[in-house]
C-alpha cells in the first residue's frame, strides 16, 4: 500500500545533496517507540538477512540544484509504502499527533494524507521508479578483499538478484513459499545513464537507477514489490515506483 503526505513549509529550503538519510529519520521519528525500535534493530528477519519491509520515494516537487544541496519549493510529495500495514497505520498516527514536523532544519506542515488505491496488477506493466532502484553483489578481490558491485539494469544479474530479493520478501510477508521458477521479470524500457543516481548514505556510496521499466511476471509478486519496493536497501529510499499502464 502506497500513502502519500503532502507536506508545505514557508518557503524553499535547502537539503544536502545526499538526504535520503534524513527522510529515512523523518519517517522513523514518526512511527510508535516500540514498532520504530523493532524496525530499526532488528526488522523481519529472514536467515542472515533483515528487511524493513518499507520503502519510500524521492522528496516530489519543484526542487533546484545548487552548490549547497538541493532547494526544494513546496507544496511537496512523500510517497511511503509497506507491505506491513501496522508500519503505516503508525505513520499516520504519528503525523496527525505530532505538533512540530521538521526535515532538517526547515519546518514542515502537513497538509493532507491520501491514502492511494492500491492499482490492479495484470502479467505485464510499465512503471516508473519514484526512487532508484539498486542491487549488488560483494565481490572478493585477488588481495582478499571485499568489493562492493552495483549492477546496472542492462545486466542480467540486475535481474536475477532482485528477482531472488522478491522471493525472501515473499516468504516474509505471506509465510509461504514460491515455487522454484516463480514468473517475475524487469527489463529497462526508457533508461538513460543520466538515470544512474550515485547517492552517499551515512558515508556509503550506493550506484542506483531512475527510469521506466517493464514488469512480467505473476501479479501477486509484482504487487508485492510494490508494496516493498524493487530491489534492495528499499528502507534507505531505494526501489520505490509508480504503475504507468
Amino acid at each position: 500500500m502506497h500513502v502519500e503526505i503532502n507536506l508545505n513549509a514557508e518557503g524553499p529550503f535547502i537539503l544536502p545533496k545526499s538526504h535520503n538519510h534524513i527522510l529515512q529519520g523523518f519517517i522513523y521519528s514518526l512511527l510508535e517507540p516500540t514498532l520504530r525500535k523493532h524496525l530499526h534493530q532488528n526488522g523481519y528477519v529472514y536467515g542472515k538477512r533483515k528487511f524493513k519491509l518499507f520503502t519510500f520515494s524521492r522528496l516530489l516537487g519543484k526542487v533546484r540544484n545548487t552548490k549547497d544541496g538541493f532547494e526544494f519549493y513546496p507544496p511537496l510529495r512523500l510517497v511511503i509504502s509497506s507491505a506491513k500495514d501496522e508500519i503505516l497505520q503508525s505513520l499516520t498516527e504519528g503525523l496527525l499527533k505530532k505538533e512540530n514536523l521538521f526535515l532538517y532544519k526547515a519546518k514542515i506542515y502537513l497538509e493532507s494524507i491520501n491514502i492511494l488505491p492500491k492499482p490492479l496488477f495484470s502479467k505485464s506493466i510499465l512503471i516508473k521508479m519514484l526512487s532508484p532502484v539498486t542491487t549488488y553483489s560483494t565481490l572478493r578481490k585477488l588481495d582478499g578483499k571485499k568489493k562492493v558491485y552495483y549492477y546496472s539494469p542492462f545486466e542480467s544479474e540486475f535481474n536475477e538478484l532482485i528477482k531472488e530479493n522478491l522471493r525472501k520478501k515473499y516468504e516474509l510477508v505471506f509465510g509461504k513459499k514460491l515455487t522454484t521458477e516463480f514468473d517475475f521479470k524487469i527489463s529497462p524500457k526508457k533508461v538513460k545513464p543520466s538515470d544512474q543516481k550515485i547517492i552517499i548514505y551515512k558515508g556509503t556510496v550506493i550506484k542506483a537507477w531512475m527510469g521506466i521499466y517493464k514488469l512480467e511476471g505473476t501479479p501477486e509478486v509484482i504487487g508485492l514489490s510494490y508494496d516493498t519496493g524493487l530491489g534492495a536497501k528499499n528502507s534507505q529510499g531505494f526501489g520505490c515506483w509508480e504503475k504507468l499502464s
